[in-house]
């Protein structure tokens, strides 16, 4: 028995079966260039590896990882891409996704055009856009990562590598929610999901849908939707590394608050900033900073959401993210305005109004406009007042129905408030006809 099981397994395939040209080809370099370098494979392999090991590799036995690659190549006074030139482009794009998973997404973009430049074609192609799609969302590039990941999934879907183009769609989908465009992003993800079974989906890429979904349901102020979304995301039980697990859980507070359940937003707002921290992901702990602001004003305590805001302003500037600023500009100057200083809430909304025009941000610029009209209402400037619920009232047609309903209400609230009772009446029927 025990010479059968031997025999088996010397008559095993090689982890090489499946690309045994690629293998031969960079042993039959690697051979040539150490014997160039007047090596033998013994004192090329120590003191990392043995002359067993380069043994197989010279002889297209096995294929090296790209950690040995590079090893080998200092060794011979080469780059890696000298073994692997004009060859399959399988261990190049190895590197750029290891890149990619690593966060270090301008390097991977980098190694990823360098393939693309080679002009492959086919399953190769799409999946380097996949690649180039997610790095440049990633560094804050929603156009091209649109282009990026039309053209992964279009290439993909052709070659029925359904999981790759089901992560093409994603980030399709992420690209154009970045790009202010909800609804495009929504179709996308509700084609997700339809196609996605729990029995045959990726488990990972399900709760990166559902939470962008969820995502997506709460700037629609859909907070009931968001949450059984991302309840559903928690009951999958995918291995969730420290990223998701903050985004699920920043998730979630955002749609407790715009339920009303305070209590929970804090606890899981409380929760993703701390996993947002560990990882020093200086934005995106700024954004919960700024939603538990929110939620600390919306509890009446002042205190704690200048605390909280003070703190997500830091991270956020040294982030450099100045389309996200705008939005914890804008809670500044709510906070102003609930301390009664309207003087300070004018220049911030008129802050935030400059950041969220500059960076694209319609919905920030959409909650600039109706600060500014409240505090010039405040100060009992009608007429400015009314000028800036017209515009926001313009801008509100396109964004989700609740806020065009948010700004005719207060609309009508000054109309009334300035004598103007046919206005408010029509503004009022304007507002409940919404749904």
């Amino acid at each position: 028995m025990t010479t059968d099981v031997a025999r088996q397994t010397r008559k095993r395939p090689s982890l090489a079966a499946e690309d045994r040209d690629l293998a031969k080809q960079v042993g039959a370099r690697l051979k040539a260039a150490r014997t160039r370098a007047g090596l033998t494979q013994r004192q090329l392999a120590e003191p990392r590896y043995t002359k067993a090991y380069i043994s197989a590799l010279e002889n297209g036995l096995i294929k090296p990882s790209m950690a040995a690659l590079r090893f080998l190549a200092r060794r011979l006074g080469t780059v890696p891409e000298a073994f692997l030139a004009d060859a399959d482009t399988h261990w190049e794009r190895l590197d750029a996704e290891l890149r990619l998973a690593a966060g270090d997404w301008q390097a991977a973009l980098d190694r990823f055009q360098v393939i693309l430049d080679t002009d492959p074609q086919g399953v190769g192609r799409g999946l380097c856009q996949l690649g180039m799609a997610e790095a440049t969302y990633r560094l804050g590039r929603p156009f091209d990562a649109i282009g990026h990941a039309t053209e992964a999934r279009e290439l993909l879907t052709a070659a029925n590598r359904i999981a790759e183009a089901q992560r093409a769609t994603y980030w399709l989908s992420a690209a154009h929610h970045s790009a202010n465009d909800p609804v495009r992003a929504r179709m996308l993800l509700e084609e997700l999901l339809a196609t996605m079974t729990p029995a045959t989906a990726d488990p990972d890429l399900r709760v990166r849908v559902l939470v962008a979904r969820a995502s997506n349901a709460s700037i629609e102020e859909e907070p009931t939707v968001a949450i059984g979304l991302l309840e559903e995301a928690r009951s999958i039980g995918a291995d969730l590394d420290d990223r998701r697990r903050a985004t699920l859980l920043y998730s979630l507070a955002q749609s407790y608050r715009l339920a009303g359940d305070l209590e929970g937003a804090v606890r899981t707002g409380t929760e993703s900033l701390a996993l947002w921290k560990a990882i020093d992901s200086r934005a995106e702990a700024a954004g919960i900073e700024n939603e538990l602001a929110l939620v600390y004003l919306a509890l009446g305590n002042v205190a704690e959401a200048e605390r909280h805001l003070a703190a997500g302003r830091d991270d956020m500037r040294a982030a450099g993210d100045e389309f996200r600023m705008a939005f914890l500009t804008n809670t500044e100057a709510q906070i102003a305005l609930e301390k009664g200083d309207v003087e300070g809430a004018e220049r911030l909304s008129k802050e935030a109004l400059d950041l969220a025009e500059r960076t694209g941000n319609t919905r920030a610029r959409l909650t600039a406009l109706l600060m500014a009209a409240r505090a010039a209402r405040r100060r009992g400037d009608m007429n400015e007042a009314t000028t800036l619920l017209e515009l926001a009232s313009t801008l509100a047609e396109s964004a989700p129905p609740s806020r065009l309903r948010e700004v005719l209400t207060e609309w009508s609230e000054l109309a009334a408030e300035s004598g103007d009772h046919a206005r408010a009446y029509e503004l009022t029927r304007r507002a409940l006809a919404i749904r």
